[in-house]
């Protein structure tokens, strides 16, 4: 599996560069389309960058016609649960509309094999724990109704022309590249553990802790983190496996083990000897009390195997990265 060439829509974001960063690695062409509204050009290792929009098809048929494409892995949604509650159309319009023009421009070109950053919101509250792929989908937010309305389109894509999919629902991504060269960089940053770390860094006073009245265990909400790098070696397995015919699928992608906010910012505390002061406030809408994956349906049938399941690890990487950007 070398040589093939991968449009990575989104790659100038968090997963999107790392995920450049690791398709180069082992021997694939790269070619690279962010409208750097969320993303950032210095992530960005390598490859042929094109600034535009997933949304925008006159730029998308001449890209499939200058490049040879072979496959397309699409991270360019956007992914702020709070901001689509406030501002659904928004993402509706990109991630749902101008992602039918990216399936549109494919169809035209005969591109037939596509791998999409989908997540555990479209399972809404969960039913069951841990989540299995045959959950019922239903989203509390419209980013998750987003999501979930792609995968749909998907499966009229592959019954109609032939296009052939991998649908990958992460958990919580988090932790940065083992190098360090790049990571996690979000404006404005919404996630927890560099949330965190930017305390214990000095750039911000405080982390909030949104909602203490969960029914978990320390009434904090619990999430699945999984490092960043595991995902892009699942998106990997997954291009191998469309790439010798395999069929459209879905897949959770997870450790398997939940961790509270309050569980997280201990952690942080003892790794940075900070002491990471937090606010607590209101319940975020849309925001579910525990999402903790099963992955065992992506182990058994392509092999994967996270290498970074200790959250503490995770955080080490992150924690790295975010003190070279602090300086």
């Amino acid at each position: 599996m070398k040589n093939e060439t991968i449009l990575v829509v989104g790659g100038a974001g968090y997963i999107g560069s790392h995920m450049v960063k690791d398709l180069l690695e082992t021997g694939h062409k790269v070619v690279i389309l962010d409208d750097l509204s969320t993303g950032h050009r210095d992530l960005i290792p390598g490859g042929n960058f094109i600034e535009g929009g997933l949304g925008d098809a006159a730029l998308l048929d001449r890209i499939f016609t200058s490049n040879r494409i072979d496959a397309v892995m699409h991270f360019a949604a956007f992914a702020l649960v709070g901001e689509s509650v406030e501002q659904p159309l928004k993402y509706y319009q990109n991630n749902v509309s101008a992602t039918t023009e990216l399936l549109s421009a494919m169809v035209r070109h005969d591109v037939k094999r596509f791998i999409f950053s989908s997540t555990a919101a479209v399972y809404g509250e969960p039913l069951e724990i841990p989540i299995t792929e045959n959950h019922p989908c239903n989203p509390t937010n419209p980013y998750g109704a987003s999501k979930i309305a792609v995968e749909r389109m998907l499966q009229d894509c592959d019954s109609a022309y032939g296009l052939r999919y991998i649908s990958l629902r992460y958990f919580n991504a988090s932790g940065a590249h083992e190098s360090s060269q790049i990571g996690e960089k979000h404006q404005p940053e919404t996630h927890l553990i560099p949330l965190i770390l930017k305390v214990a860094t000095n750039e911000n006073k405080n982390v909030k802790i949104f909602g203490t009245d969960y029914p978990t265990p320390d009434g904090t909400c619990i999430r699945d983190y999984i490092h960043v790098s595991d995902l892009t070696q699942a998106h990997l397995l997954s291009l191998s496996a469309l790439m010798e015919g395999g069929k459209s699928v879905v897949y959770n992608l997870g450790n398997s083990r939940g961790y509270s906010v309050r569980e997280v910012i201990e952690l942080a505390r003892k790794m940075t000897g900070h002491r990471i002061p937090v606010v607590e406030t209101d319940r975020r809408q849309g925001d579910p009390a525990t999402l903790i994956a099963s992955s065992d349906k992506i182990k058994r049938e392509l092999g994967w195997k996270p290498q970074y399941e200790d959250l503490e690890k995770i955080i080490q990487t992150a924690w790295m990265w975010h003190q070279k950007e602090a300086k």
